[in-house]
């Protein structure tokens, strides 16, 4: 029972909570073994307090014990935050060695401060590269973090510590940040469930070096517990000031009414992505899933919005590149010398884009968000590949040799946080490797319960497989 506590969803350890079958203590240990077993390897985490772990356990347990007293549905479930979320009495690194190491670290960001109100067991802290700046997982900081699917590939990033803690069950939920797809990349690289929601429906705080391109999201090896997490962090805080006041969504409200009779459009090249840089394994995995959705009664027909010549990757360098020199700027020359190179070379592009360049992104930006909000009008959802291959070699900046200046490798998760929509990665297939391949999910502004709602649907035919290291214990 205690190592299958830990690739438990969160829905189902808390009815075993109620049931009194299970406890948040045992929960929390059974992740922990976990973390004994398998972080050597992964080196998923940047900071563990198993002592503070378990004293929110006991604290949980004895919540369960007096009946109807949970602060919440995760109340007692063990989970990671990513190192770039500002995490109280937990050190928030951002993976750089530029940062203090002393904090202090005295204050909550609204989603380590919502969940731990709702009782979740926070573990630790999980690794990311230097302030999210690239779509893999490593830093000067805290090394290499690999993939529980095959050792010498990248997780993905730059949430990778999250989905490779999360995947072999040190951890049963996880945080992660996604500016240009840092959720879904890695999710649809380790094989896990992650959404990317509506721009600010989860408040953000400290205000990203991305500004509005940075999205906060769960992690999960279910969609129940996607949407169950969702019902706890996506509340309003007033310290995100682009967030809705009056947001009371309930994620699991409709959840189960699958997506018969909704209108799907399946691109699968998003009308600019070439196809000769899809993976093949990729473009058949995906078509099969958009099939499958046929097949639960949707109307699914193949379409791609015309984006009128605009390339969402040159927008979205732009805007990136630029917020990095910003970034890097507010640092004396001292700390900018322990800094990626990678992220400087990237900071040095970003500062030679000059006034132009920069403005017109920002209104192409704009062109982009009014397109997708037409073609999401004739549509419910739209499918297309998360990524456009799997899982590269750890240590490399990019796929396809590149040196992650140019963040268009992730084309088909990038310009859904320049138009602020909803999107999600769900595992649809495995490539001739045995590497997990993603289909993202998407839907128009606010309409994120009908991403977990339709990602649902899917996953009751096609349920989420753990990887084998999972099983190793």
């Amino acid at each position: 029972m205690t190592a299958d506590l830990a690739m438990m969803p969160a829905h189902e350890l808390v009815k075993l909570y109620k049931s009194r079958k299970a406890s948040p203590v045992e929960a929390t240990k059974a992740a922990l073994a976990r973390v004994d077993a398998f972080n050597g390897q992964l080196n998923a985490f940047q900071h563990l307090d198993p002592d503070m772990a378990l004293r929110a356990a006991r604290s949980s347990e004895k919540r369960w014990k007096k009946g109807g007293k949970r602060q919440s549905d995760l109340d007692g479930v063990p989970i990671t935050i990513k190192d770039m979320v500002l995490t109280k009495g937990m050190p928030t690194r951002m993976g750089s060695l530029a940062t203090d190491p002393d904090g202090p670290w005295t204050v909550d960001s609204p989603v380590a401060q919502r969940l731990r109100e709702a009782g979740t067991v926070l573990l630790g802290k999980t690794t990311s590269p230097e302030y999210g700046w690239k779509g893999v997982t490593d830093s000067g900081l805290y090394g290499a973090t690999h993939n529980p699917w095959k050792l010498g590939r990248t997780p993905g990033g730059s949430s990778g510590g999250g989905v490779a803690a999360e995947a072999v069950g040190m951890g049963n939920l996880a945080v992660g940040t996604d500016g240009a797809g840092s959720v879904r990349i890695p999710c649809s690289f380790t094989g896990l469930f992650g959404l990317k929601p509506t721009q600010a429906r989860v408040p953000l705080w400290p205000p990203s070096a991305q500004g509005t391109l940075s999205h906060i999201g769960p992690m999960t090896r279910t969609v129940r517990d996607a949407a169950m997490m969702m019902n706890v962090m996506a509340r309003p805080d007033s310290r995100d000031l682009y967030g809705r006041p009056d947001d009371a969504e309930d994620y699991l409200k409709g959840f189960e009414k699958g997506v018969k009779h909704l209108r799907i459009a399946y691109s699968p090249t998003l009308g600019f992505v070439e196809r000769d840089k899809i993976d093949r394994d990729v473009a058949v995995a995906v078509e099969h899933a958009a099939k499958v959705f046929k097949t639960l009664g949707a109307k699914v027909v193949e379409d791609s919005p015309d984006l009128q010549g605009l390339d969402p990757r040159r927008i979205l360098n732009a805007h990136w590149q630029s917020n990095v020199a910003v970034l890097v700027k507010s640092f004396a020359p001292e700390k900018r010398a322990l800094m990626d190179p990678g992220l400087l070379k990237a900071a040095e592009h970003g500062a030679n884009l000059g006034q132009e360049a920069v403005v017109t992104a920002i209104h192409q930006r704009q062109q982009l968000g009014v397109i997708l909000n037409q073609f999401m009008a004739k549509y419910d959802l739209l499918l297309t590949p998360t990524m456009p291959m799997t899982a590269f070699a750890v240590n490399e900046n990019a796929a396809w040799g590149g040196d992650g200046v140019d963040i268009g490798w992730t084309p088909f998760t990038l310009l859904f946080n320049l138009t602020r929509q909803p999107a999600a990665t769900i595992p649809c297939g495995l490539d001739r490797e045995g590497l997990p391949i993603g289909l993202q999910i998407v839907a128009g502004h606010a309409r994120d319960a009908l991403v977990l709602r339709a990602a649902a649907a899917y996953e009751r035919v096609r349920p989420i497989p753990a990887p084998p290291m999972a099983h190793q214990i």
